[in-house]
């Protein structure tokens, strides 16, 4: 059996630090460092970007991660793709722009300033002003209505367990497909709000409002079988017999949460002005 894949949408991503046991020390054995703590750096742009034209692969994979703490890297995204990652959106709420903007891919390879890994929120501000300086983009926001989901707690009430990981600790949340048709999103140290950036961002097919009431921070695992009209079709559909459930029930089952149909407005992004980046 083939091992799980990265799916072509990723929230965000952490690095594990593992650490030898033979390495540890106590306090009293560890030396005194007289290297002072390295400050946080100003995320305002990255130092050096790469955006590279590429084919479409529809079996590679799309993400973007850090690949370790200093180059970012993006995979095979079109420009609206990449204005929805950067400015938490659903690609159905973005119009406007030249013809190619639905058939040209990229690949973006980014080096982060300073010496500390930038968390998402650092991540896609940088990203924002790539989108400025390499596409030239510009757009204007508008308030449209548009069917969308509002994620409600179900009746029952929510089954979410709190976070213990301390507040300022980047959420965690990355979907894995697992052959032939199962995705498993485990999310760590996460809000309502960044569950539902993801939803609306990375897997379903219409915009999602938060509607919970719920404030807190939890780690919480999704299991279920992936229909047409998530990921933009690009991932397998599951079988009328698999054994995982659809992602409504799923919520319902695992979560108590609910996605419940409607419609209302969503300010979505216009572009005004775009170009394709020549490869550098």
């Amino acid at each position: 059996m083939k091992g799980p894949t990265m799916i072509r949408h990723i929230a965000a991503a952490t690095a594990l630090l593992l650490i030898p046991c033979a390495l540890a020390q106590t306090p009293a054995a560890r030396p005194p460092s007289s290297r002072p703590p390295a400050l946080r750096p100003s995320f305002d742009a990255f130092e050096v970007a790469t955006v590279k034209l590429v084919d479409h692969d529809p079996k590679g994979g799309r993400y973007f991660r850090m690949q370790d703490a200093h180059r970012w890297v993006a995979k095979d995204y079109t420009l609206p793709l990449l204005i929805a990652a950067a400015y938490d959106l659903n690609t159905r709420t973005i119009s406007g722009g030249p013809d190619w903007i639905d058939s040209a891919h990229f690949d973006i390879v980014a080096i982060t300033p300073g010496d500390v890994q930038p968390n998402r929120i650092e991540q896609m501000a940088m990203l924002r002003k790539l989108l400025t300086d390499q596409f030239q983009l510009t757009f204007h926001r508008q308030s449209r209505e548009f069917s969308l989901y509002e994620l409600q707690v179900a009746k029952g009430g929510p089954r979410l367990k709190e976070s213990t990981a301390p507040a300022d600790e980047a959420p965690k949340l990355i979907t894995t497909v697992y052959p032939p048709a199962k995705l498993v999103l485990p999310a760590r140290n996460a809000t309502m709000q960044d569950f539902v950036f993801m939803l609306q961002r990375a897997m379903l097919d219409r915009p999602v409002t938060d509607k919970t009431g719920l404030t807190a921070r939890y780690d919480f695992d999704l299991t279920w079988a992936p229909d047409e009209t998530q990921f933009g079709g690009e991932v397998p559909v599951a079988s009328a017999d698999a054994p995982s459930p659809p992602l409504f029930t799923a919520l319902q089952q695992q979560l108590g949460l609910k996605l419940v149909a409607a419609r209302g407005p969503i300010n979505a992004l216009v572009i005004d002005h775009a170009v394709q980046p020549s490869s550098n």
